[in-house]
């Protein structure tokens, strides 16, 4: 073969190849291929940020609706339900020995939720099974009186303006862990605006270093 027709093949390939590499069929599917990828992951992204959480978490009703506004009006403030017991320890949610220190078994007020208390439990001398919103693992001790009487902490602090409702909000339980929605927080991301959207080992110890300039020992906390 001669040296021109050396030259004639190669320059003939050369010219297929970059026709090839610069076809416009390859550069669409490429920029499709792109978008599609992205699409597809925006659609996962969001779909797992939606779903999860409601997959995550299963809802349960209260007994019966609890009107805080009433009983506060009623009863002048927090401590008269929850209070500390005299060796410091804290009584946590009432048993029916404090409820009937005002309720008895005739209805004190013509709601479904009166009559449920009423007939249900106070009849019957049972319980409430009350879901606590706050149950924190059995491996963390928390000392209400370290907060309340030497740190002169409120109640809304940590808990909420929760003497400010008159309905009781779905108790939401983590089906991988049996702990409340509330020690996580509502926001998958984390992300809090008050002091009572979350109740993790973190805000503890970012309270704890503000006010005293030290994030504690694990054994305050931990038994």
């Amino acid at each position: 073969m001669s040296e021109i027709e050396n030259k004639t093949e190669h320059g003939s390939m050369d010219g297929a190849t970059a026709g090839t590499a610069g076809d416009p069929k390859n550069d669409t599917g490429l920029g499709l291929g792109v978008i599609f990828f992205i699409v597809a992951f925006l659609i996962c992204f969001l779909s797992g940020w939606l779903l999860f959480p409601k997959l995550l978490y299963s809802k349960h009703e209260q007994p019966f609706n609890f009107d805080h506004v009433l009983h506060v009006e009623e009863a002048g403030d927090c401590e008269s339900c929850h209070y500390l017991r005299d060796d410091g320890t804290f009584s946590g949610i009432p048993k029916m020995e404090s409820c009937l220190d005002c309720h008895t078994d005739e209805p004190m007020g013509d709601t479904m939720d009166e009559a449920i208390f009423t007939s249900e439990y106070v009849a019957k001398e049972r319980e409430i099974p009350w879901y606590v919103y706050a149950r924190q693992p059995d491996c963390v001790y928390f000392s209400h009186a370290a907060h309340i009487q030497a740190a002169g902490m409120d109640c809304q602090t940590c808990h909420g303006p929760i003497a400010e409702t008159r309905t009781s909000r779905p108790y939401e339980e983590n089906r991988l862990t049996g702990y409340s929605r509330d020690i996580w927080g509502k926001n998958i991301w984390g992300i809090t605006k008050n002091p009572w959207d979350r109740m993790k080992m973190n805000d503890c110890a970012k309270c704890h270093e503000k006010e005293t300039g030290h994030k504690g020992y694990c054994f305050q906390c931990h038994k």
